[in-house]
């Protein structure tokens, strides 16, 4: 199966109209390493007005698809989630790295992070690690 229809799927399984715009979004944010932030995305999806780009990334947020962290200058950066992301209930509980030199951001999934252990009383439904240093490009 190639990746529009992985795509044309994900938006099937998460009951959201199959378009153009949403499946660029898709296709864009599949090749990225890095979270992207509304204006990047604004710079390179031609067509796609700031509105409809804004209500594809709140759609795409609230189902599970994609996952919002900030960057150093408190910026919304996007990502797709895993697929242990469920609507309203993010699973992508991972570590987040803001590079200071080239201001990306990366999710870093492969980490083991510690157990949040919270006081009684206290349910967690999700949390955010993030980091800040060097990526490895920009530590050479």
């Amino acid at each position: 199966m190639n990746n529009q229809q992985q795509f044309e799927n994900l938006l099937k399984s998460h009951q959201l109209k199959r378009t153009e715009p949403r499946l660029r979004v898709l296709s864009l944010l599949s090749t990225k390493k890095v979270a992207t932030s509304q204006p990047d995305l604004e710079n390179v999806i031609a067509g796609v007005d700031r509105v409809t780009l804004y209500r594809i990334l709140s759609a795409f947020e609230e189902k599970g698809i994609i996952h919002k962290m900030f960057d150093l200058n408190g910026t919304a950066n996007y990502a797709l989630c895993s697929s242990n992301c469920e609507e309203h209930h993010h699973r992508d509980e991972h570590l987040h790295f803001n590079c200071v030199s080239c201001k990306n951001v990366y999710c870093l999934d492969d980490l083991n992070l510690p157990p949040v252990n919270l006081p009684q009383g206290f349910k967690l439904e999700g949390f955010n690690f993030s980091a800040t240093g060097l990526c490895p490009k920009c530590n050479k």
